[in-house]
């Protein structure tokens, strides 16, 4: 896979922009909310979008009876609520994020897995667009519903179950994709170590290619590269790394370490915890 079938720049969606068979969404999520300021992402996306843009709303693609977010809605929910929205099979589909890549890496990867080939991520997010000259707009926009016929890829999830004999195997790579202090230094036994923070420029921008395919490529000699964080989002960003730089079995563990440590399952901590 190159970096053309997943990323798109925003000089050539700005020039696309009308396109009949284009869907744009809003994916970005809110890490950090407060009570001082409580704004929601979908508040930051009536503030201003692109325009056409549509909200996409991880919650509704998550799995409404896990007690852990964001964890993957079942393959009937997910097909039902993908059309929903207003994509079909045959919809070139764009996500974009306001300050926060891993965001719009996640809902890639999540129609990835559903079976949609066409669909790419606005590298740099809203911040790029508007520095190439893209207009933004307030008004809510919606997509007409569409038929879409899921054709999953289940290899581009680890579970839990699959990423615990994985600590013992050593044709399995496990990935752990934040810095290691987070979460108080724990971490997966095992686990090699490469922070998404390295393959970003800022929160916004993917690395160029030559500053991480090298340093990917160093795992290819296992036969399979599970990539895991906090919760199944950041993890998609080195997901992706791995895949561009040619290592094609890879999984992101979903529940990563809030299911992980939910669960009881071993961890592993750092001395500089």
């Amino acid at each position: 896979m190159n970096r053309n079938s997943v990323f798109i720049e925003a000089d050539e969606l700005l020039a696309r922009l009308g396109d009949a068979n284009i869907r744009i969404y809003d994916a970005t999520i809110l890490f950090f909310r407060s009570e001082a300021d409580p704004a929601t992402a979908y508040n930051k996306y009536l503030a201003g979008h692109i325009p056409g843009a549509a909200f996409f709303d991880h919650a509704d693609f998550s799995d409404p009876s896990s007690e852990y977010e964001y964890m993957v809605a079942s393959e009937a929910e997910l097909v039902e609520q993908i059309g929903r929205v207003g994509i079909s099979q045959d919809a070139e589909v764009i996500f974009y994020a306001s300050g926060v890549l891993p965001a719009a890496t996640r809902a890639w990867w999540i129609l990835r897995y559903a079976g949609h080939d066409n669909v790419r991520v606005l590298n740099g997010g809203l911040a790029a667009w508007v520095m190439a000259g893209g207009k933004l707009e307030q008004e809510p926009c919606h997509y007409a519903g569409a038929q879409f016929d899921g054709h999953f890829r289940p290899a581009m999830f680890a579970s839990k179950e699959e990423v615990l004999l994985a600590i013992d195997d050593s044709k399995v790579c496990t990935e752990y994709t934040l810095p290691v202090e987070m979460y108080g230094g724990v971490y997966i036994p095992g686990s090699s170590f490469v922070s998404a923070m390295d393959l970003m420029q800022g929160m916004d921008t993917f690395a160029p290619d030559d500053e991480f395919v090298s340093r990917m490529q160093a795992e290819s000699q296992h036969e399979r590269i599970i990539t895991y964080c906090g919760g199944g989002i950041a993890a998609t960003v080195n997901a992706i790394a791995h895949l561009i730089a040619g290592n094609e079995n890879v999984a992101v563990y979903d529940g990563s370490l809030i299911e992980w440590m939910g669960e009881g399952m071993p961890i592993s901590e750092s001395r500089e915890s």
